[in-house]
């Protein structure tokens, strides 16, 4: 006679209740070879200086070997934390080591900070629409997600404002510079305003910044975190994974000191610390290549990339379709004509060859059905041009 078994106990109600990346889904449908994808957010495996980063590991295994490869500490090795703060404080914010943390790429920063201020039932506000992984994480975390009302500049100041006296949320989560999905940034103006509003009536500041030195056009605009009012309650994420290598999952997050504290206590019991040997290699990549000219390189390509995008919209989208010029970034963001639904082009698309991103999966509240999202990033200008020949035919195609 069978025994019989109970079943196993269910999952926590955070693991059934948020559901996958539908950009990861996206992507994998779009791996076939031939296929010209707008889709993902990549940056271009040809730009990656892979002789120079094979000599960093080099030298930080034949120098230091037994440190490399051993557990080490979780604010993150020295060396690296002070190059960090180095170009930080090169870029308009006084920075010093000790005032960062390395993560395990900047969503792990996003996940730590979370994992510190955010607990079930807690208001949190982004932008509209947003980062979908930013997204996932707050659901994971039980926060109530309310979407702060934005133009095609970003947020508006008034309208968090009135947001934040009524819902008294514990943070907002923005990315104001080169924004995913949209590549829109936002003006000086309204940062200061932000930071204002956030000490004005208490809020912490959540400032994703992964694309911020990939500028093509246009003066810098400062960190939200060095505006007055901000400085107490700005946590700052960075990455190493557009500049360098997304491979690596280096990230760093600077954040005043007690959240930073918080923060190291939530990573011990996530992983301990991030991977010593790829943060050593890291260092001494900074320490003996220009990062700056390798940046100006992809800089460089980039913006061809960019243009020729743009250049072929027109013909590529239904007549009255309306997108975006960023000044940096991985992306535009475009909308088609009334009527029209993304997600529909998008299976006529792939038939053709080519994808992109609905924009629907980026709202926290009701989607846009007609935005797309499209990346510059991965493909040559000559490929950009034949993947929009397909995606023309795709609009096409009764």
């Amino acid at each position: 006679m069978r025994a019989q078994h109970e079943q196993p106990p269910p999952f926590a109600t955070r693991a059934t209740s948020v559901g996958g990346s539908p950009v990861r889904e996206i992507l994998a449908l779009t791996e076939r070879p031939g296929v010209i994808s707008f889709a993902g957010g990549l940056p271009a495996p040809e730009l990656f200086d892979t002789a120079g980063l094979r000599a960093a590991y080099d030298t930080a295994l034949t120098t230091s070997a037994r440190r490399a490869l051993q557990y080490s500490t979780t604010e993150g090795a020295p060396e690296l934390r002070e190059a960090v703060a180095a170009r930080a404080t090169g870029r308009g914010l006084p920075t010093a080591p000790d005032d960062l943390i390395v993560t395990t790429g900047s969503q792990q920063a996003l996940t730590l900070i979370t994992a510190t201020l955010v607990d079930p039932g807690d208001v949190v506000l982004v932008e509209n629409p947003t980062y979908l992984a930013a997204l996932q994480c707050f659901g994971m975390a039980g926060a109530r997600v309310l979407a702060v009302p934005c133009d095609e500049d970003g947020i508006l100041p008034d309208a968090l404002e009135e947001l934040v006296r009524r819902e008294r949320p514990k943070l907002l989560y923005t990315v104001p510079t080169f924004q995913n999905p949209t590549g829109r940034t936002l003006p000086a103006a309204r940062r200061a305003a932000v930071a204002a509003t956030a000490a004005r009536l208490g809020l912490w500041l959540v400032e994703d910044d992964p694309y911020g030195e990939l500028r093509y056009d246009g003066a810098p605009v400062p960190w939200l975190a060095a505006h007055p009012g901000a400085e107490d309650r700005t946590a700052l994420l960075g990455s190493f994974s557009k500049i360098m290598a997304p491979g690596l999952r280096l990230g760093w997050l600077r954040a005043p000191a007690a959240l930073r504290r918080a923060a190291v206590v939530a990573k011990q019991a996530a992983d301990l610390h991030t991977s010593t040997v790829d943060q050593l290699a890291a260092a001494h990549y900074l320490t003996a290549a220009d990062l700056d000219a390798h940046v100006t390189r992809i800089r460089d390509a980039y913006r061809e990339r960019r243009d020729a995008l743009l250049a072929g919209l027109a013909d590529a989208l239904p007549e009255g379709s309306a997108w975006n010029r960023p000044e940096g970034g991985m992306f535009v963001w475009a909308r088609l004509p009334q009527g029209h639904d993304a997600t529909a082009l998008l299976k006529s698309a792939v038939a053709h060859d080519v994808a992109f991103v609905p924009g629907a999966p980026f709202y926290s509240t009701e989607p846009d059905p007609r935005a797309l999202r499209l990346s510059f990033t991965t493909h040559t200008p000559a490929e950009i041009t034949e993947g929009l020949h397909r995606l023309t035919r795709a609009t096409r195609t009764p």
